[in-house]
């Protein structure tokens, strides 16, 4: 009758060490209590020291370019008044000050889900199966990192390679920890010994208050740098709203996507809201 509570808290705990990535890491999408709004960006963004590029292989602009004020869409330059320059830069600033940021938060999301990952191994693991599981999830780390480092940490975002990074890699770990989890339980549970039962129920259940314990104490510190990011994207969102730059077919350019906020009152009049701002 005990056999289902082992599984039931192991697998309790790995679910702990899978769900430490951020939401806000799973494409660019901010909509965090302090956020005014909801925000996207369907562009992969370059920042050099040259200016910032906008890119996508699907929609229209494909390509947009901006530095000290001067626009390029899909190639071509584009005329802009004095004030809409200057909206220009302040938008290219607030970028580049956004990048490193969210840079340092996909680090520190890594590091907190492996590091479950390497509590839930020490816990559960033993002898040589322990030690080829914690090599291995040095080295998937530190790769990990490595794609941090070299992708938006150099001033590189894609929407596509952050999901990968930071979801694929730990998702992918996640599996071999269930499978030898798992494997521990029904061991334990098909041995008949009862001492062997208890020891996994009694790591089961300790593990549980721990790691709970300690992600609670630093995804809250993560989720509070998170949250920090709001301020500037509504400053970028702002500054997009009140230029008057416009494409070729009359619409405005949306280098952010802005959506009003669900489950505050009604669609309605959350789009109103926006209109009206």
């Amino acid at each position: 009758m005990r056999h289902p509570l082992i599984l039931g808290t192991a697998a309790l705990a790995l679910s702990l060490a899978a769900s430490t990535v951020p939401a806000e890491t799973h494409g660019f999408n901010f909509s965090s209590d302090p956020c005014k709004y909801e925000y996207s960006t369907p562009y992969d963004v370059d920042v050099t020291a040259s200016g910032l590029s906008f890119h996508r292989a699907s929609g229209t602009p494909a390509k947009v370019f901006l530095h000290d004020g001067a626009l390029r869409v899909d190639g071509k330059d584009i005329a802009v008044s004095r004030a809409d320059a200057d909206a220009l830069r302040r938008y290219e600033d607030g970028v580049r000050r956004l990048m490193p940021q969210v840079a340092e938060i996909a680090r520190e999301a890594t590091q907190l889900g492996f590091s479950a990952m390497t509590t839930v191994t020490l816990t559960f693991a033993d002898g040589d199966q322990r030690a080829g599981m914690l090599e291995k999830l040095k080295r998937k780390q530190a790769q990990a990192l490595r794609e941090i480092d070299e992708g938006v940490g150099a001033g590189h975002w894609s929407s596509d390679r952050m999901t990968e990074t930071l979801a694929g890699s730990i998702s992918d770990s996640v599996g071999e920890l269930v499978g030898s989890v798992t494997s521990s339980a029904v061991t334990a549970a098909l041995s008949g010994d009862s001492s062997k039962v208890a020891a996994l129920q009694a790591r089961a259940e300790a593990l549980d208050k721990t790691l709970d314990r300690e992600m609670d104490k630093r995804s809250h510190a993560l989720e509070a740098k998170t949250q920090k990011i709001c301020p500037q994207i509504d400053e970028l969102a702002a500054v997009q709203r009140g230029w008057g730059i416009r494409l070729g077919d009359g619409k405005p350019l949306e280098l952010l996507t802005i959506k009003p906020k669900e489950n505050k009152g009604d669609d309605e009049g959350a789009h109103k809201k926006v209109a009206s701002s």
